[in-house]
């Protein structure tokens, strides 16, 4: 059985509404720098696209952080597979995501970089899954509220692939 895409969210929707959050942040936080903290891998392209939309000095760091392998669901085993490279102590911190389900992920995370002392601590997703919730998380700046699907690209994956599409779409069985 092949898994074939389907656009949920064309690139044109996404675009507009990456500027319009970038628009919010900028005024949110006009004194910067901004330290755009983007959790690998799935949220490289949403990061590169609103860091272009924010208007406040910003500077970019990534973190590695995973509770899903290989599979569709939380293994609910939360690790870091890379860290900061620098402090983040006294500065404005958003942690970029691609999406935001169960929050198991971000809860975990969140409680790390508050032991960093950052000025600020706030969380930007492109995507909000909130019926997949387990943990309750505060998400300052959010994309797009979707419904429980299984969505790929823009830098989401299933399995590694998937990730070089424009739009946003909902894995389908042929």
């Amino acid at each position: 059985m092949a898994l074939v895409p389907r656009v949920f969210l064309t690139s044109e929707q996404i675009q507009n509404r990456v500027r319009e959050m970038g628009e919010q942040i900028s005024s949110d936080l006009p004194d910067g720098p901004i330290y755009l903290i983007g959790i690998l891998k799935g949220a490289f392209m949403f990061l590169a696209d609103l860091s272009r939309a924010i208007q406040t000095a910003s500077r970019i760091e990534f973190i590695g952080i995973s509770s899903y392998g290989r599979g569709k669901t939380t293994s609910g085993q939360v690790k870091v597979t890379k860290d900061l490279d620098v402090s983040i102590e006294g500065h404005h911190v958003l942690i970029v995501e691609d999406i935001v389900d169960s929050g198991v992920t971000l809860t975990y995370l969140m409680n790390v970089l508050r032991q960093r002392r950052p000025k600020s601590l706030n969380i930007a997703t492109l995507l909000d899954k909130p019926d997949r919730r387990l943990r309750p998380v505060e998400v300052a700046y959010v994309g797009f509220k979707i419904p429980d699907e299984f969505v790929v690209g823009y830098g989401l994956d299933f399995a590694e692939d998937y990730r070089n599409l424009s739009n946003i779409c909902v894995l389908t069985e042929a």
